[in-house]
């Protein structure tokens, strides 16, 4: 078996509008903490216990230019991970609440024949976001 040179995901780093709008859904909705930061740059650190992402407020959150995940090369989305069915459910509830969440993909199967279900947003700030069960 071939020696792998990495462990998995560091930390994933995203550019948002609004540190405070970013924390209030991170922190507020979805229960993360925040774990540090670099007011100089100005960035937030949240961890979930599994994932820290690094928000960087863009320097110019007026004319910064949203993602196309269609024609950019770059972050199509984040999936973050959930337990099962019931907490993919809860999850859903929560964030289709948002009243600054739009919805891309309803709750379903990931694919085709697949047991793994799904959902995905745009959170306040534009990024996209999905949440999913356990691949099977």
């Amino acid at each position: 078996m071939k020696d792998k040179l990495t462990r998995g995901v560091h930390h994933v780093g995203l550019t948002v509008p609004d540190l405070d709008q970013a924390r209030a859904f991170f922190c507020g909705l979805l229960g993360f903490d925040e774990v540090g930061g670099v007011p100089d740059y100005p960035s937030i650190f949240l961890s979930d216990g599994a994932i820290l992402l690094t928000l960087w407020r863009a320097a110019d959150p007026l004319s910064a230019r949203a993602f196309d995940r269609r024609a950019n090369i770059g972050l199509h989305h984040l999936s973050l991970a959930v337990a099962d069915d019931a907490a993919l459910d809860t999850a859903w509830e929560k964030v289709r609440a948002h009243p600054e969440v739009v919805v891309d993909a309803p709750p379903g199967p990931i694919r085709a024949g697949s047991a793994t279900r799904h959902f995905l947003v745009f959170i306040p700030g534009g990024i996209r976001l999905e949440f999913a069960t356990p691949f099977s």
